[in-house]
């Protein structure tokens, strides 16, 4: 992004910006990342779950409706702030311009930067946080969403996280009304349709719940993102966890599917089984096979997406049924190369001088992962070893 360069005078006006901030949260998914993040709820109402770090040690709350309505109100006063440079600066009113000088002053808070950033690439998504904004009362997130609206008219798409016991618990009605004042979208985090690892992981809901809470979802009219964890079974329920989940989801027939990874970091319940042996993680290589065997199960009408950071190959994407070959083909193709490519493969994508499979035909590249595997390998390391400690910091 090129941004504009700013004189003395343009910068004194933009510091009055520094008098501004709301409260935002620590998290959103992946594709809400120039979303305007609004916190409607702090932490998870659950907080159990052995894999995630995110809100471990502290307190759920719910905010105060009038609070979550300053900090809308204070977006406004921010977006005004801006709108009002853009006239000063000579750009006829085009905030994006003013937007990216904003995003690259850094000594202003994330909440004046949030702001900036979705102004920049238009105004137009908003994410409510936290974990499962779907618990506040029907009534008072509807208030919620509306004062929304109304504040700020650019914005076509509203979303969240949930529970799926917390929409299985709310009535079809009271989803259809939120759809209708404008709630466009829930992220679900499915991980697993195994009730073995819901019970393992410490999840908190069944398979049952999330068939329920999930369809209840989709037939309100709210598209509806699944999260699925590759993985999360261990060596012991791969299987279970890959039909298990393939059968849950074939009857939600959400809109996405999306794949994220296990990576069990340092500090959670589930890296502490890990320690003790109590839990048994995939290979690079089994993590594939198993997604394989989850994709080939699938038989609904969802977009997989890939897109995460730890997923290792991103190109396993595509809309069911239409790309199922397409997506197993990929697998496959990574499947049948040497183990000695595989390993480069997990070294580059893991590095980061992958992107996809195809970065591999790059001689150069090629030759340069290769290098740093033979490095890696002579010091006596393993690559498994190597790109496990390297997926820690993508958590």
């Amino acid at each position: 992004m090129n941004y504009p360069q700013l004189d003395a005078t343009i910068s004194a006006e933009l510091d009055k910006l520094s008098r501004y901030s709301f409260e935002v949260g620590p998290i959103r998914p992946p594709s809400e990342a120039y979303s305007l993040l609004l916190r409607v709820t702090r932490n998870c109402p659950w907080n159990r779950c052995d894999f995630c770090p995110a809100y471990k040690g502290q307190k759920f709350q719910l905010r105060e409706v009038e609070e979550i309505k300053q900090d809308i109100n204070t977006v406004k006063a921010i977006s005004e702030v801006i709108e009002e440079l853009a006239w000063k600066m000579g750009y006829g009113g085009r905030t994006r311009d003013v937007a990216g000088a904003v995003i690259q002053t850094i000594h202003y808070n994330s909440s004046v930067q949030n702001v900036a950033l979705w102004l920049y690439f238009g105004a137009e998504t908003a994410f409510l946080q936290d974990a499962n904004t779907l618990i506040v009362r029907t009534p008072e997130l509807i208030e919620v969403i509306k004062h929304l609206k109304q504040t700020l008219p650019s914005i076509t798409r509203i979303t969240s996280y949930a529970r799926s016991k917390t929409a299985a618990k709310k009535s079809l009605e009271e989803l259809r009304e939120l759809h209708e004042v404008g709630l466009s979208r829930l992220h679900t985090g499915l991980e697993s349709g195994s009730d073995m690892v819901l019970q393992s992981i410490q999840k908190g809901v069944t398979a049952a719940d999330h068939i329920n809470g999930g369809r209840k979802v989709v037939e309100s009219g709210i598209s509806l993102s699944e999260y699925v964890m590759p993985g999360l079974g261990g060596k012991v329920m791969s299987q279970e966890h890959a039909l298990e989940t393939a059968r849950v989801l074939n009857q939600i027939d959400p809109d996405f599917i999306r794949l994220r990874s296990l990576a069990a970091r340092n500090g959670t319940p589930l890296w502490e089984k890990v320690q003790r042996g109590e839990f048994i993680p995939l290979t690079e290589d089994e993590m594939v096979e198993e997604i394989r065997m989850f994709i080939e199960a699938l038989e609904c009408h969802s977009e997989v997406k890939s897109d995460h950071i730890l997923n290792l190959i991103p190109e396993v994407e595509g809309n069911l049924p239409d790309d199922k070959a397409n997506m197993l083909g990929v697998i496959d193709y990574y499947l049948a190369l040497s183990p000695e490519e595989r390993l480069n493969f997990q070294l580059g994508r893991r590095t980061g001088h992958y992107q996809s499979l195809e970065d591999m035909k790059d001689v150069g590249k090629y030759t340069r992962v290769e290098q740093m595997r033979k490095r890696v390998e002579s010091s006596g390391n393993d690559i498994e070893i190597v790109t496990a400690r390297i997926r820690q910091d993508f958590i």
